[in-house]
C-alpha cells in the first residue's frame, strides 16, 4: 500500500475538489439564480465572483498541489461559513446532511493542511 500513497493522495485532492470546481463552473452559468439565492440568504450578490473566483482557483490549486496547506485551510474555513449560512436549519433532514457534508469536507480539507498534499504535487518541485 506504500508505494500507492502518492497515487492516494492525488486522488484524494481531486475528489475532495472537484465539488468546488463543479460548484464555481456552475455558479457562472446560473449567475442571476445563484445572486438571488445569496440575497435571500441575507449574503450581498455582489460578491458572487469572488466567490466563483475562489471556488474555482482554490480547487485548482488543491488538484495540482499549489500552496496547499494555505489553500486547504482556507477551503475548511469556507465550508464552516457556508455550512452556517446556507445551511443552518438543522431541523430540515435535508439542510442537516447539507450541513454535515460541509463539516466532513471542511474535515478533510484540515487533513491536507496538517498532512500536506503527498509526493505528487508542485508543491514539493524543486526550486532551481
Amino acid at each position: 500500500m506504500q508505494t500507492l500513497t502518492p497515487y492516494f493522495n492525488t486522488v484524494g485532492r481531486v475528489l475532495i475538489s472537484a465539488i468546488f470546481l463543479l460548484s464555481g463552473i456552475s455558479k457562472v452559468s446560473a449567475y442571476a439564480a445563484t445572486q438571488g439565492y445569496m440575497a435571500a440568504m441575507g449574503v450581498p450578490g455582489e460578491i458572487l465572483p469572488l466567490v466563483i473566483a475562489f471556488e474555482i482557483g482554490a480547487s485548482v490549486a488543491i488538484i495540482i498541489g499549489l500552496q496547499t496547506r494555505p489553500v486547504a485551510l482556507a477551503l475548511a474555513g469556507f465550508s464552516l461559513v457556508t455550512a452556517v449560512l446556507f445551511h443552518g436549519e438543522l431541523g430540515d433532514q435535508t439542510q442537516f446532511i447539507m450541513f454535515m457534508k460541509n463539516i466532513a469536507i471542511a474535515g478533510g480539507f484540515l487533513f491536507l493542511v496538517a498532512n500536506g498534499p503527498g509526493a505528487l504535487a508542485l508543491d514539493n518541485r524543486n526550486a532551481s
